[in-house]
């Protein structure tokens, strides 16, 4: 099983999981694409937000191995921002691979691909400093 390096373990000061520690002896968890409500916590839309922002600043548009990515995180994306990248696709096992569907995911989390990180520092350079 591949480990993603510089793939955070969690969504930052959350339980909000992104990786696994060891293969499961019985095997890969299998992936389902999970049915997303308009009435989602918004604890939940930020751990989906983080988890796809990290997966984009790691691998783009190329494909990536499913390795330890925690499967549950993945199935709430699967079938939408996350699709399969290859044929056949084998939900049950770790060396599968995905990719992200920029298109999509742009649409569905606009902040992880605005050029400052959702953040807009505007033109300062006309201002004046008020505190001087």
């Amino acid at each position: 099983m591949l480990k993603h390096r510089g793939m955070p373990g969690r969504l930052a000061g959350t339980d909000f999981q992104f990786t696994i520690r060891r293969a499961n002896k019985a095997g890969a968890t299998r992936l389902t694409k999970r049915e997303r409500y308009a009435d989602r916590r918004a604890a939940d839309r930020r751990a989906d937000e983080g988890f796809l922002g990290a997966l984009w600043a790691l691998y783009g548009e190329e494909p990536f191995e499913r390795g330890n990515l925690d499967a549950g995180r993945l199935s709430w994306l699967l079938g939408r921002e996350i699709v399969a990248a290859e044929d056949p696709f084998d939900p049950e096992s770790y060396d599968a691979l995905l990719r992200i569907d920029a298109k999509r995911a742009e649409a569905s989390f606009p902040a992880i691909f605005d050029a400052n990180g959702g953040w807009d520092a505007g033109d300062d350079d006309d201002e004046e400093d008020d505190w001087a």
